[in-house]
């Protein structure tokens, strides 16, 4: 069996909620996503939890801090099993490395975040004063210098990163969605697509986790990249 590429997104502060997502799903076919929600309401005993059901986690957690609070923050989580962790690229070189010193102590791989896929060009050139694509472009290249293990990134700078960084480098994508929805994501793309534009991992919350049946909708979405 293939590694799984699909990373299901539970985001809700209610327990039985979260525990009732989790049961549905299968490890041999994704990995968790603990975000801020879920883990500012439930903290390490759902990361654990997760963790002894057999699933791989990804802890995004976006530290973006001073580097030693980083790094203390990180080298905090050396009694869980993380996989993958989260940190913001525009917290400069220092708190990368930092970052990357503490994620190497704990065992996980340190995933740097370039640009919110909710922000538009408008949000860029107010937040940063450049355009969407400048701005992520100097944020690969700082992942670069560090020799980070991975970005987050919209599938639609999957193309940019893979000229930047290369296909060595973890490459995560949030804003799957299988059909046009509205909702508070704008740069989305469908699973298959982003996997062959060079995607490593897929997050996937809503369509999954808000789905009647969130079983069938992890199979459906695994289906739709190995498809024809």
């Amino acid at each position: 069996m293939t590694d799984p590429r699909i990373i299901v997104a539970i985001d809700t502060f209610d327990f039985k909620k979260a525990n009732a997502i989790l049961d549905q799903l299968n490890p041999d076919l994704c990995l968790v996503k603990i975000g801020s929600v879920v883990f500012n309401a439930l903290g390490k005993s759902f990361l654990k939890h997760a963790s002894s059901q057999g699933f791989k986690i990804f802890l995004d957690l976006k530290l973006h801090d001073i580097p030693n609070t980083v790094y203390e923050t990180i080298t905090g989580f050396i009694d869980c099993k993380i996989d993958m962790l989260t940190v913001h690229l525009s917290g400069g070189e220092e708190m990368l490395k930092k970052a990357m010193l503490a994620g190497k102590s704990i065992n996980t791989k340190v995933i740097g975040v370039s640009i919110l896929t909710s922000l538009e060009e408008e949000d860029s050139l107010a937040i940063f004063g450049k355009k969407l694509e400048d701005q992520i472009i100097n944020l690969f290249k700082i992942a670069v210098k560090v020799n980070i293990d991975g970005i987050v990134c919209s599938p639609h700078e999957l193309e940019i990163a893979n000229k930047i960084l290369g296909s060595h480098s973890i490459k995560i994508t949030p804003g799957i969605r299988d059909i046009k929805v509205e909702d508070d994501q704008a740069r989305t793309m469908s699973a298959k697509e982003a996997i062959e534009r060079g995607s490593s991992f897929l997050v996937i919350g809503r369509p999954i986790t808000q789905s009647k049946d969130i079983s069938q909708a992890l199979q459906n979405f695994n289906n739709s990249i190995y498809e024809n």
